[in-house]
């Protein structure tokens, strides 16, 4: 014996799942930012969009936000049986999840591609700050599709610490995302509304 004492890691959330946090403290900043933008030029303009464009969306964006914010579910689903050690279940929650974020992403951008033929992001504030918010968010679920497709290629070959650990984390971005993408909508049709 060395006599040296040996460094007990203590009982909690594992390293990945810190990470991830930071990350997605880091993410609520800047989208933080970009809403504080929007109220500060919307205050700022006399007419919120500005004349000759079009009222946003109520309706149908908020369905969607509610779509993809269902997409927890299975999420906290897949990070829970991963803990249980259950595979099978694993994959399949992630996989669910991953259905019906595809389903989301690929409405969402043709959405936005719908979006830019009625009026483009240069047009002025309002169009630039709109289009910036719903492209940031849209890059983020894209991002967390590209974290599903990873998670679920290291699945394939069994469950490891590791991957349990990532699919904390991963579970983790996609409750962040969710709430961002909540955050984005209101934000988005509160020019409709208000």
């Amino acid at each position: 014996m060395s006599g040296y004492p040996i460094a007990v890691r203590p009982a909690g959330r594992p390293t990945a799942w810190w990470g991830m946090l930071i990350f997605v403290a880091g993410e609520a900043t800047l989208f933080g930012a970009f809403v504080g933008t929007y109220f500060y030029l919307r205050f700022k303009s006399p007419a919120w969009p500005p004349v000759g464009l079009p009222e946003p969306k109520v309706v149908v964006p908020l369905i969607m936000a509610g779509v993809l914010l269902s997409s927890s579910i299975p999420m906290q689903l897949a990070s829970n049986a991963a803990q249980a050690g259950r595979l099978a279940a694993t994959r399949g929650w992630v996989l669910l999840a991953l259905l019906v974020q595809a389903g989301y992403f690929a409405y969402e951008v043709h959405d936005f591609a719908d979006g830019l033929q009625v009026f483009d992001i240069s047009r002025n504030a309002y169009s630039s700050i709109y289009y910036t918010l719903l492209g940031a968010d849209h890059a983020h679920v894209a991002l967390g599709l590209l974290f599903n497709l990873w998670l679920l290629a290291k699945l394939a070959t069994g469950l490891t610490r590791y991957r349990v650990r990532a699919t904390q984390a991963i579970a983790l971005y996609w409750h962040a995302v969710n709430v961002i993408t909540l955050v984005v909508t209101l934000t988005l049709v509160s020019a409709a509304i208000g």
